[in-house]
């Protein structure tokens, strides 16, 4: 039989493996960091920053992941 992993349902409704969560949060700072949005994430709260913004940190996460599949699959 098929072991199954406990999944956690986030806000947006996707699964997360809970043992991914803290390492994901730490890879959306990092991300925000680099486009100089960290410091006004930390001042008023995810929850308030525009959609613009949240959608350059998120649309940047995935770019990132894709591009180290892609190195990954090549090696």
């Amino acid at each position: 039989p098929r072991e199954y992993v406990r999944r956690e349902i986030m806000a947006n409704g996707r699964h997360v493996y809970p043992k991914a969560r803290p390492a994901m949060e730490r890879f959306k700072e990092e991300v925000a960091d680099d486009l100089g949005l960290l410091d006004k994430a930390n001042r008023i709260g995810w929850d308030n920053m525009t959609t613009k913004e949240a959608g350059r940190v998120g649309g940047e996460m995935v770019r990132r992941l894709i591009k180290k599949a892609e190195e990954d699959l090549d090696s």
